[in-house]
């Protein structure tokens, strides 16, 4: 009997395993997903607005002239499993998405050190009549994938870090020279300043054979909680705000001023029953 209650005196202090959320505050931290997920049954109303290049001066209200935008719908299947779909004003595109969660950092008993996710997804641009070289585009033609890995950890309650690894594959690139298959190497990170506003960095470089004028997008953002809202203020060198677009087509030079002002408003909605 003692030997019984010494035993169950050493399982009580074992700490209960305990999942960590929050590692960032939204499940993209600009562009790119991040390695939150979504609960089981909401949904996630966005909008990502992206202005021309502050560069242009006040002629142009320093880009607020012009605007490029993305809208998009994500549902939370499980709390593991999100799907999502949007529409780009750039190059008109549609997209969707699918998103899981393989591991999920906690404490405690059995440990996890980082969280792991895979999104995936696909995309389409539809025919321009006025551009007879999409005449002769399939729909195929048209298209584009990607796969993404995201690895990440919340090292304490202001700090985290993720990478995320993705591979592009435009089935016809607009430059004919540009590779179809692109691999970028992906990192977000999430620093907690106040109790509602915490400061963000997006960037990928990537690897193969694109336009003279591509280069890495990079972007910069406040996360700022309002209640049900997350709005994201940024600055970005990239106009294109999907996986293919700003990871192939970022042209602007972030540090020669090609930098555009921009906004994510994310609006949750509860839906179905909760606990």
């Amino acid at each position: 009997m003692q030997a019984q209650s010494l035993l169950k005196d050493l399982e009580d202090t074992v700490p209960a395993n305990e999942k960590i959320t929050g590692a960032f505050k939204s499940t993209r931290v600009i562009n790119a997903h991040s390695i939150e997920m979504l609960h089981k049954g909401n949904l996630d109303f966005r909008i990502m607005h992206r202005f021309s290049p502050v560069s242009t001066g006040i002629k142009e209200l320093y880009g607020l002239d012009h605007a490029s935008m993305r809208i998009s719908f994500d549902y939370g299947i499980t709390d593991n499993t999100t799907i999502g779909f949007g529409r780009s004003t750039f190059r008109k595109e549609l997209d969707l998405f699918i998103k899981t969660r393989v591991l999920q950092q906690s404490t405690g008993a059995g440990a996890i050190p980082f969280s792991l996710i895979i999104a995936a997804g696909g995309l389409e641009r539809p025919k321009q009549p006025f551009n007879t070289e999409d005449s002769s585009l399939t729909f195929i033609d048209r298209s584009s994938y990607y796969v993404q890995l995201v690895i990440g950890r919340k090292f304490n309650s202001a700090f985290s870090l993720q990478l995320s690894p993705i591979i592009v594959h435009t089935v016809t690139p607009f430059n004919a020279g540009d590779d179809k298959t692109i691999f970028a190497m992906g990192g977000g990170t999430r620093f907690k300043v106040s109790k509602r506003m915490a400061v963000t960095l997006d960037y990928h470089h990537y690897f193969g054979t694109l336009n003279e004028n591509n280069t890495d997008p990079l972007s910069l953002g406040l996360d700022i909680e309002t209640g049900g809202h997350v709005f994201q203020l940024q600055f970005s060198n990239a106009v294109g705000m999907n996986e293919r677009a700003y990871i192939t087509e970022t042209t602007g030079k972030f540090f020669k001023g090609d930098i555009r002002f921009g906004f994510n408003l994310s609006r949750i909605f509860k839906t179905g029953k909760h606990k």
